[in-house]
């Protein structure tokens, strides 16, 4: 059991680092806008520290993924079935290099912040339909 426990925290720290470099953070900027000590983080980054949710929710705050997406990967949330994780998918694509990758999450993350409720978007094709 513990190393399942370590290799959780392993891959939530790889989870967490691969989005700091994603959104071309230090981890100093990172530590700063989540609210916690540069060493804390590394040693979470590093797969040593187990986070509490609140710590998980400011770094996920600062790191503008959704709060379920760490808890999941640190093993408080089950992941939901049928619910696809296109996020983890690109970056587990061997056939993609790691800049191609970089820029499909980011497209995806612009389109998922346009998307949310309260955005202004028109629908596919443009314009909205005539009535």
């Amino acid at each position: 059991m513990p190393d399942a426990i370590e290799q959780r925290l392993h891959d939530l720290g790889t989870f967490i680092r691969d989005r700091r470099r994603d959104a071309r953070l230090s981890l100093r900027r990172l530590s700063e806008l989540a609210g916690i000590s540069n060493p804390y983080l590394s040693q979470i980054e590093r797969g040593l520290r187990k986070p509490s949710a609140d710590i998980l929710q400011q770094l996920a705050r600062a790191l503008h993924v959704s709060a379920e997406t760490l808890y999941v990967h640190a093993g408080i949330l089950d992941a939901r079935d049928g619910e696809p994780n296109l996020e983890h998918e690109i970056l587990r694509d061997p056939s993609l290099t790691q800049r191609q990758q970089q820029v499909l999450l980011e497209v995806y993350r612009s389109f998922q912040r346009e998307g949310r409720p309260g955005a202004d978007s028109d629908p596919p094709g443009g314009t909205p339909p005539s009535s």
